[in-house]
């Protein structure tokens, strides 16, 4: 039975988010196939009025799924410049309000998450799902964190759960945009289940029969359909050590000197056509999630992403945006062109405070106690 999110008025979201009742589950569906499923402002503010009004009535179970091949692309990166172009930096600032929000209070979540990842999880797609408390990959499931070439960082709390993969795996996908199939993501820590993605409407409807928020019984219901799969012979996750080495050097310079000596010329290609200023500000966000909360993490990226869209900030946003996105000729310029142009006196200008106290802060409390689903919730491997 499918309605709109709970307190709208009927149809406010069903085009782009729709909402199936089962009993004591709610399913809720990305619904926009031709883009991706990516976010959307209004998806966002439906998505976190299911979550606050599930939180408090007998709901005991959420599902969440892509309608189409993907789970979801991102947020609507196009649509949100648009819109800043015509409108203010601020509605830039407010948009990633509302979907930082809506990564913290998945955190923070009592009742059980499924998040079914079928086909393209990337960005925004991955904030919505991998707070969650259980994420099932598949066999066509492909996840990345691209942002980089796209002038931008990883974030909805990505510096919180990257940070926390095995060694300095974290710091590579962060850095490169480097894509993992469903084995990977399980190998890794990112996925807690894989299923054949033929065997998941079994799984769903399984899960819709379900009448508790008991996470041991959620557990049990997805092992019935869930294997270990071997992950590739040339997988990233098998170059562990190489990427410890490489990967855990103190700067973005060094990153890569050590990398041309030791590695791959793909990893350097990814790296070359990341925007400079990226790459830094990155590299120092991953490293400082390793110690935040989740709450903090989240704080931080806000403050990061309202310099990214503000004043001279902007530059490469816009640009990465441009030649991806919009015009799609893959050939930004990036401004500054070089990582030794990037002073650390601009790095540290997106760690600081703004003009504009309204948009520095996302208040969000910085409690230990959102840390007790999450650190559950990701399943690392050593």
């Amino acid at each position: 039975m499918a309605s709109s999110p709970p307190g709208s008025a009927a149809g406010t979201y069903s085009d782009e988010l729709l909402v199936e009742a089962h009993g004591s589950t709610r399913t809720m569906i990305l619904n926009r196939p031709k883009q991706l499923n990516s976010l959307t402002s209004v998806m966002i503010e439906g998505l976190l009025r299911c979550f606050t009004a599930y939180e408090k009535d007998g709901v005991k179970l959420l599902i969440m799924k892509g309608n189409g091949r993907a789970f979801c692309a991102g947020g609507d990166v196009v649509g949100c410049v648009r819109s800043i172009e015509n409108d203010s930096w601020k509605w830039g600032a407010n948009f990633f309000r509302k979907e930082y929000f809506l990564n913290y209070t998945i955190a923070n979540c009592i009742k059980p998450q499924v998040s079914l990842l079928t086909g393209i999880v990337m960005g925004g797609g991955a904030g919505v799902s991998l707070h969650g408390r259980f994420r099932v990959a598949t066999d066509n499931t492909v996840f990345a964190m691209p942002e980089t070439t796209l002038g931008l960082f990883p974030d909805v709390g990505a510096s919180y759960f990257l940070s926390r993969l095995p060694w300095f795996y974290g710091e590579y996908l962060a850095l490169t945009g480097a894509r993992l199939d469903g084995a990977e993501m399980l190998a890794c820590g990112l996925a807690t289940h894989f299923v054949q993605s033929k065997r998941l409407p079994l799984l769903e409807e399984s899960l819709k029969k379900t009448d508790t928020s008991n996470t041991f019984v959620v557990s049990g219901i997805i092992d019935k359909f869930a294997y270990h799969p071997s992950v590739k012979i040339n997988s990233s996750f098998n170059r562990l050590e190489f990427i410890n080495k490489c990967f855990s050097k103190r700067t973005a310079e060094e990153i890569i000197i050590t990398i041309v000596n030791q590695w791959i010329a793909t990893t350097i290609q990814s790296l070359k056509r990341a925007s400079p200023t990226s790459l830094k500000i990155t590299l120092r966000s991953i490293r400082e999630g390793r110690t935040q909360t989740i709450g903090e993490c989240l704080n931080r990226e806000y403050r990061m992403v309202c310099h990214v869209l503000c004043g001279d900030f902007s530059r490469d946003f816009f640009e990465g945006s441009r030649a991806i996105l919009v015009d799609k000729d893959r050939n930004p310029k990036w401004k500054p062109s070089r990582l030794e142009q990037v002073h650390d006196e601009a790095v540290d200008q997106y760690f600081s405070k703004i003009d504009d106290q309204q948009w520095e802060d996302l208040n969000l409390l910085h409690k230990r106690s959102c840390q007790r689903n999450i650190e559950s919730k990701l399943r690392l491997k050593l």
